[in-house]
């Protein structure tokens, strides 16, 4: 695994100086002061921690660890409020809000299909979420690295803010009866799209102010997450161009 560090004063320095961490791994069981230092400095910075066998540990790094590694983010991560602020005066806001997506090949495509659709950003969970590693920005051809990614620790209240700052939340669920065709996405949009076995959560469902679905006709009646994120933001794009 690439951009490692690893030991609980490296790890913490690296924190304190801002340095962008996309997770942090701890030992399961670790204890003492400072693991309980670096708890709270994680918690209140906002990183990731995630509980691991010392093997896993052990196979990521030789040395001496003691228990924890961090992987640095490969890409610079936004605010909410710089995702918005970075939208040009002269166009119409669309995001891409992803609920639980974690699959980084899935995450990859959506971001290719994003950045080639114009969207402005994608809002992703810090946890419970496909990690920002170099196999999805390969995934994704490399748009990963030329749109905006914000990471939120909780999606429904970035469906909130969004929706406050202006933006309409379109979910995408087979289980509506309103056809994504025929849904308004002319107007600052924040498109979401939930996990791959069970869709957008219904605490983030029951906030948004529209769910559409994607019309099928074969016998399989459903889509990959990736390529149904791609029928969302490109007709977004088709009513833009040629409005309803």
């Amino acid at each position: 695994m690439e951009n490692l560090i690893f030991g609980i004063r490296p790890v913490a320095e690296a924190i304190e100086a801002g340095r962008e961490i996309d997770r942090v791994f701890l030992r399961k069981g670790a204890e003492g002061q400072l693991i309980v230092e670096l708890r709270t400095l994680c918690r209140r910075r906002g990183v990731n921690v995630q509980e691991v066998p010392l093997q896993k540990l052990d196979r990521l790094v030789r040395g001496n660890h003691q228990g924890v590694v961090a992987q640095m983010a490969p890409i610079g991560y936004v605010t909410l409020e710089e995702l918005l602020a970075g939208v040009p005066v002269d166009e119409t806001p669309l995001v891409v809000v992803l609920d639980g997506v974690t699959d980084v090949r899935n995450f990859g495509a959506i971001a290719r299909s994003a950045e080639c659709a114009g969207a402005h950003g994608i809002v992703v969970p810090l946890k419970n979420g496909a990690p920002v590693n170099a196999e999805a920005i390969r995934s994704s051809a490399g748009a990963l690295a030329r749109i905006a990614v914000c990471r939120v620790g909780s999606v429904r209240n970035a469906v909130k803010s969004l929706q406050i700052a202006g933006l309409q939340a379109v979910a995408a669920t087979e289980k509506s009866t309103e056809i994504v065709f025929d849904a308004d996405l002319t107007s600052p949009t924040a498109i979401v799209m939930g996990n791959e076995e069970k869709g957008v959560s219904r605490e983030v469902l029951k906030l948004c102010d529209r769910q559409v679905a994607i019309p099928m006709v074969g016998e399989v009646r459903s889509l990959n997450v990736s390529a149904a994120a791609a029928v969302m933001l490109f007709e977004a794009v088709r009513q833009r161009i040629s409005p309803l």
